[in-house]
Formats: structure tokens, sequence, C-alpha cells
């Protein structure tokens, strides 16, 4: 009766840790393309849409929804051309 209890136990935990991990390194990305933004050599339709997606990643992440979130700011740091 214990194994499974200990298995969902522990199945819950790296679920909610992984979602955890994800939600501190929206900020980490957000700031990267900031940085970035300034001395960026892009057309304006580029920079209309590093702008769009780092808007978009924001409010995602506020949202709770960091998978969405890295994923939207990972195109705009793809324009960027950062990693």
């Amino acid at each position: 009766m214990k194994q499974p209890l200990m298995r969902v136990a522990l199945a819950a935990i790296l679920a909610l840790s992984g979602s955890y991990a994800l939600a501190n390194s929206c900020p980490k990305e957000m700031k990267a393309i900031d940085a970035a933004l300034p001395n960026a050599k892009l057309s304006a339709a580029q920079m209309d849409e590093v702008k769009k997606l780092r808007a978009e990643g924001e409010a995602q992440h506020k949202a709770g929804n960091h998978a969405e979130s890295m994923a939207a700011l990972g195109k705009a740091k793809s324009i960027l051309g950062i990693k």
C-alpha cells in the first residue's frame, strides 16, 4: 500500500519542480532580451516581432503558462541571435 502512494507523491513533486524551474527562468530570459534590444541590428519588422514576442512571453509568465512563455521568449532570442 505504501509503495504506490510513494510513487504518486514522487511524481507530483517532480512535476511541480519542473514548472517551478521554468517559472524562474522566464525573468532571466526577459532580461537577456531587454539587454540585447538597444544594440540589435534588426529591421523594423524584426524589432516589432521581438517586442511582440517579449510582451507575449511576459504575459504568459504572469498567467502561469511558463512553457508558452519560454517558447515565445525563445523565438525572440532567436531573432536577436542570442542564446
